[in-house]
């Protein structure tokens, strides 16, 4: 299955939202890997994943959540994501990657987050 990137909004330079549908496995994990290396500045200390599509994640697509999780952190930001399915979040758990992630119940508490974010920048 195909993997579709939407980037939601990158109104701020710190932050970048992207929502994926689809399979994210050994085919469509570069196509992701090669957005975030597009999308992110030097700046860009949050990314945010939409997660509500993703119908299936493997170890390809759990190395491209890993690598950017691990660049966040050398930045002082984080990754966060939302809405995974009960498959997904179970193997995010297996291979323990959710202590380090900040996870949202929904869409809308993701978004909250995201425009404090924004707010704060303009200060």
């Amino acid at each position: 299955m195909p993997l579709t990137i939407i980037e939601q909004y990158n109104t701020s330079d710190e932050a970048l939202s992207l929502e994926l549908q689809g399979s994210l496995d050994s085919d469509t994990a570069p196509q992701l890997d090669e957005r975030l290396a597009e999308a992110l500045g030097p700046s860009t200390r949050v990314v945010a994943f939409n997660m509500a599509g993703v119908t299936f994640v493997s170890s390809a697509g759990l190395r491209v959540i890993f690598k950017t999780l691990k660049l966040m952190k050398s930045r002082k930001g984080q990754v966060s994501v939302s809405q995974m399915s009960k498959g997904v979040k179970k193997v995010f758990e297996i291979v323990k990657l959710t202590p380090d992630l900040t996870i949202f119940a929904d869409q809308a508490e993701m978004d909250e987050y995201l425009e404090a974010i924004q707010r704060r920048e303009e200060l």
